[in-house]
């Protein structure tokens, strides 16, 4: 049985929900695809996944870097855990590019070529958003660009992480944190 439960941060109202595995989807209200993947039979509750995840949240927009992950359970295909698998990699407040995702999974598979555009796809579907760090991902050409929950909670999420911005067309706004 999924359960979810609503969690309270500073850029605005998420929905968490999880199996009996691990955490299937952490979405901002009125983001892009949200809850796109959410079976139709779930509950309001808790789970050991969704207290850690909230934990995690909590300590995260705290402005630290959580030392623990909750249990996760992204559900998708092959291709798209393989690049998730990746996004979980990237280091707290460091951004690497479409291209430098799609060139290490070409590299790990032994082909020339990976497509960034494949690769955008996928980071775009992420259903666990934040703790899944595709808000790290950005352009070749240091564009912000591709992040489900809004550009403005993407560049929010990196100037929390204390990301290096030099390089990136920053809009000037005031901050939700």
């Amino acid at each position: 049985m999924i359960c979810t439960t609503d969690h309270v941060s500073p850029l605005g109202k998420i929905l968490l929900a999880a199996d009996e595995v691990g955490l299937i989807g952490l979405w901002f209200y009125g983001q892009k695809y949200f809850a796109a993947d959410l079976p139709k039979e779930y509950a309001k509750g808790t789970t050991s996944a969704l207290v850690q995840a909230k934990e995690w949240l909590d300590i995260y927009f705290g402005g630290n870097e959580p030392d623990f992950t909750p249990p996760l359970h992204p559900i998708g295909t092959d291709f798209r855990r393989e690049v998730w698998d990746i996004l979980l990699k990237i280091p707290y407040g460091k951004t690497i590019t479409y291209g430098d995702i799609a060139r290490e999974l070409a590299k790990k598979k032994g082909t020339e070529k990976m497509s960034a555009q494949a690769v955008g796809g996928a980071v775009g579907h992420n259903e666990i958003s934040i703790i899944i760090p595709c808000h790290r991902v950005v352009g070749s050409d240091g564009s912000l660009t591709g992040y489900a929950g809004g550009i403005d909670k993407k560049i929010d999420l990196l100037m929390l992480e204390k990301a290096d911005m030099s390089g990136f067309f920053v809009p000037k706004r005031g901050t939700a944190l």
